[in-house]
Parts: C-alpha cells; sequence; structure tokens
C-alpha cells in the first residue's frame, strides 16, 4: 500500500505531534520516514533598502539554527520510535511546494502533516501550507491535529 512515509515539520510543537503520529505509523507498519523542513527563502519588499546584505545574513543564521535545532529533535524522536529515516531539508517557493515535491522525489505513499485548524479570516491571513498540500497531493494525506 505505501512504501515510504513523508512527514513535514519546521520543529513547531504541533509540527512534532504529526512527526510522532507519522513515526509510530511507520513503525506499525514497518516503513522508512522521510522527514523534511521546507525553508522558503526571504524576499520581496523584506530585500529592498540598505539593509537587503543584512536582512538576508540574519534571515540565513536564523534558519542554519532553527534547521540544526529540528534536526536535532528529529534524530531523536527517530531513536526513539526505531524507525529506518532521513532527514532533509529543502528550499521551496511555498513549504506545501517542498512538501509535495520532496514525496514526489522520495517516492513517498503517504504524507503524514499536522494543521493548526484554522478557520476563517485567522485562515485567511495566515493561510494554510496544510490545506494546499491536501487540494493539491496526488498520494494520500493523513492531517493530525
Amino acid at each position: 500500500m505505501y512504501t515510504r512515509i513523508l512527514i513535514p515539520t519546521d520543529g513547531s510543537e504541533l509540527a512534532t505531534k504529526g512527526l510522532d503520529h507519522g513515526l509510530a505509523l511507520a513503525k506499525a507498519l514497518g516503513l522508512p520516514v522521510t522527514v523534511v523542513c521546507v525553508t522558503v527563502p526571504l524576499g520581496g519588499l523584506a530585500l529592498q533598502g540598505v539593509v537587503q546584505a543584512q536582512a538576508l545574513e540574519s534571515y540565513d543564521q536564523g534558519i542554519r539554527e532553527e534547521l540544526a535545532a529540528t534536526e536535532r529533535l528529529v534524530r531523536q524522536k527517530v531513536a526513539e520510535a526505531g524507525v529506518a529515516a532521513e532527514f532533509i531539508s529543502e528550499t521551496a517557493i511555498s513549504a506545501a511546494t517542498g512538501i509535495l515535491e520532496t514525496a514526489e522525489a522520495r517516492n513517498c505513499g503517504l504524507i503524514v502533516i499536522s494543521s493548526h485548524g484554522r478557520t476563517g479570516i485567522v485562515r485567511m491571513i495566515l493561510g494554510s501550507q496544510t490545506q494546499e498540500v491536501l487540494a493539491k497531493a496526488t498520494i494520500p494525506v493523513l492531517v493530525v491535529k
């Protein structure tokens, strides 16, 4: 049925719920997982003006630190679960795009993703990467709340 499970994470508490669920499912099914952390490049208005180089360096440094912390968390959770896993980081125009591209590139048969479950105006303002993954995925998606 499934060959590999993709678990996107950003290291947040909510994403860790999805990570835990995905790892437990992978263990129960005897499947390997790919855990992906997608970075969105800094661009647009944030890069205009005199502070462009400083803003980019500051953003890049913050991303490197967040990725390192997320990778440590993932490796700890993977070791505890006893699951075969790879951790990768990708850069894409949106988290949803990176998740979907990774699922295809790694031949994943299932995506296990977390969602805040936001609705209404809050969802319109903040967007929903999970909703975009659900709408565009060609493979099954399991949403953890």
